[in-house]
């Protein structure tokens, strides 16, 4: 007896369920892609950059799954992050938009931002200065930064952007993080919406973190469209593919 063999088109179409399949998978419970599409994380990530998030880092919500299925209450097999962790979480202001961030408070901490400098439980934050940076504003003109080495209490450190220590967010309440929440702040001190701003973002639920952002895949500048092959050369930033975030 001789088997049939299966015709070409449903062996192409049982490969591409099991390739979504597997995708899904991974996607849900291991790492979970993501783009930069604004500044506020500079100098860590650039716009364009492109990111694997590890979805195990802190355990799985319902944030982990698609679409935000409610299947899962709190958190399962949950590890709590650092000070210091870039994560990616759900705005808590809507619990659909996606945002990343720096976390520099945990639960139980009072922080604080005085003259740009952060205060963690009444102690200012160790900060270094780097240098000034020439850096192209979004019309075009050129803006100074002043790039500073921030160095938290339990020794992670990490490059920040202020462009003076007198903006709108360098002189701010006393913060007490709750219970079950994070505090969480973008590089780009004075170019970031983040939880200083309570009617926008504020404290972010534990529930909330999606994952913990590991390393760059791909990154661009934006100069060079997909099909403008011959552009890529420029467009690509080799030199970031594959670099872990710190």
């Amino acid at each position: 007896m001789i088997k049939k063999k299966s015709s070409g088109w449903g062996e192409t179409l049982r490969t591409v369920v099991y390739a979504v399949l597997i995708a899904l998978v991974v996607r849900t419970f291991a790492y979970e892609p993501f783009n930069i599409p604004s500044g506020s994380m500079l100098p860590t990530l650039l716009i364009g950059d492109y990111l694997f998030v590890s979805k195990f880092s802190y355990g799985y919500s319902r944030y982990s799954l698609p679409w935000s299925l409610s299947l899962i209450n709190g958190r399962v097999w949950n590890d709590t992050p650092e000070a210091g962790d870039v994560v990616v979480f759900k705005l808590p202001t809507d619990n659909k938009t996606d945002y990343i961030k720096r976390i520099v408070g945990l639960p139980g901490d009072s922080i604080q931002v005085k003259g740009g400098i952060l205060h963690i439980n009444d102690r200012p934050v160790k900060r270094e200065l780097v240098g000034p940076r020439a850096v192209v504003g979004f019309a075009g003109q050129t803006v100074e930064m002043f790039e500073y080495l921030e160095t938290l209490p339990n020794g992670k450190q990490h490059l920040i952007w202020e462009r003076s220590d007198r903006e709108a967010l360098d002189n701010t309440q006393v913060y007490k993080v709750p219970e079950g929440h994070y505090f969480a702040m973008g590089d780009n001190r004075d170019r970031s919406q983040d939880s200083r701003v309570l009617s926008k973002v504020g404290f972010v639920p534990f529930e909330n973190l999606i994952g913990r952002a590991e390393f760059l895949f791909f990154s661009h500048n934006g100069t060079a469209n997909i099909w403008e092959i011959w552009g890529w050369p420029t467009a690509i930033r080799f030199g970031r593919i594959g670099q872990g975030i710190e």
